[in-house]
């Protein structure tokens, strides 16, 4: 039996070659199985073909095979979304502590106008005024509140790199100019108006229409001028130098966010001032001096009215006598025609100068309406009646200019029907 073994054994050894062999050829009709499609013959004769799995196709069939057979694209990655709660957002905030003089420091920046022009920046108070702003472009640098829900109402995407203190709301209340404070407060960057973004429909309903302040010294009248200014669709307000400023916190609260809605260029001198102003601008002085001279329209030598050229001539008068020249003032204020506010006057770009209520318009103001062919604007009021408010008067000749260009508009449309609709 051993040798029976024995010889089984040596006997399969000159085998081994052909089945070496044959194991190459199999290797080689399986590369090529998966290189074409199979053929399976059932029992029952039916044959099918059947294709290899796209996975254990070699490389190169792989790359050429049609794009059913591609295995689908990894689904794309999800894109970080903008943070959307405070929470995502990792915003941090200070609390300041007993003694923290940064507001105190911040107020003593702001609040004089010295300070604000030389360091660039200015005050903001109240959560509406502080949305504007924001809305506007204005670049934030250091809120102030005493609660937190304040600062989560304000856009997170402007909160980025700001200081934010948590401050007592007595803190606030002792630097206030409100009589019932919001509890926030914001400095800002001093917004340049060539590149702050002004609300669309305020650009829509923009009108050739100007306003110039001359000398305009009430925050009061300032502020509310400026919002009658941003009513009426003017697209600019330009304010010469010895007007309060337009950034003084008094303005801005009787602004009401005007200084985001229009542009407001402030400090200019008569010099550059006709640089601001559109071409072939008619410059209109809100001044009654002169009616019973020109117009015979009052039976008074003292009419009343919001600026008076009279203080111009009693100036004038005491100076010379000053020089020792007692001559006439006659001849030396420009001559200008009186013309009703009602009347026709925007039929070109119109800029409306109001002067202050104490000094009245500036000789600069009346020499560049005569130099570009402008007249004296008269609201008429009853004799007696002391004056105009400045605010009062802006707002009654700005909507008046923005009446009589809608009037224009509406028939310019009437004549454009009636021409497309002739034969």
């Amino acid at each position: 039996m051993a040798a029976l073994g024995r010889g089984v054994r040596w006997a399969a050894r000159p085998f081994l070659p052909s089945r070496q062999s044959w194991e190459l050829g199999a290797r080689r009709w399986v590369r090529a199985l998966r290189r074409r499609p199979v053929r399976v013959t059932f029992p029952d004769g039916r044959v099918e073909e059947r294709k290899p799995a796209p996975g254990k196709l070699p490389r190169k069939a792989a790359v050429e095979a049609s794009p059913r057979e591609r295995r689908p694209p990894p689904p794309p990655e999800p894109t970080p979304q903008a943070p959307r709660t405070w929470e995502e957002s990792g915003l941090r905030y200070d609390k300041a502590a007993p003694g923290d003089k940064r507001l105190s420091s911040a107020m003593t920046i702001v609040k004089s106008r010295s300070f604000r022009e030389k360091q660039g920046k200015i005050l903001l108070e109240g959560r509406r005024l502080i949305a504007d702003a924001l809305r506007a472009g204005a670049m934030p640098q250091v809120f102030f509140f005493s609660r937190l829900e304040y600062i989560k109402e304000l856009p997170l995407d402007k909160l980025k790199g700001v200081s934010l203190v948590k401050v007592k709301f007595e803190d606030i209340k002792d630097w206030s100019d409100l009589v019932t404070p919001q509890g926030i407060m914001g400095v800002f960057a001093k917004p340049d108006p060539t590149k702050m973004k002004f609300p669309e429909t305020q650009l829509h309903q923009s009108l050739p229409l100007l306003l110039i302040c001359d000398n305009l010294r009430d925050p009061g009248n300032l502020g509310t001028a400026l919002r009658s200014a941003a009513g009426a669709g003017c697209c600019k307000v330009l304010l010469t130098k010895g007007c309060v400023d337009a950034w003084e916190p008094k303005v801005l609260r009787a602004g009401m966010g005007a200084h985001f809605q229009v542009p407001v260029i402030n400090n200019l001198d008569w010099e550059s001032l006709p640089g601001y102003l559109p071409p072939d601008t008619r410059v209109f002085v809100a001044d009654n001096c002169g009616l019973h001279a020109q117009a015979q329209k009052s039976a008074s030598a003292s009419d009343p009215g919001w600026v008076s050229s009279h203080q111009l001539m009693k100036r004038h008068k005491y100076e010379e006598e000053e020089d020792g020249e007692p001559e006439a003032s006659e001849g030396w204020l420009p001559e200008l025609e009186v013309q009703s506010y009602d009347l026709d006057w925007t039929e070109a770009p119109a800029a409306v100068v109001i002067g202050g209520e104490t000094h009245g318009v500036s000789l600069e103001s009346l020499q560049l309406a005569a130099s570009t062919g402008g007249r004296r604007l008269l609201i008429p009021v009853v004799p007696g009646v002391d004056s105009l408010n400045s605010a009062m008067a802006a707002s009654i000749l700005l909507f008046e200019g923005r009446r009589q260009w809608r009037a224009k508009a509406v028939h310019s449309g009437r004549d454009r029907s009636g021409l497309g609709g002739a034969p």
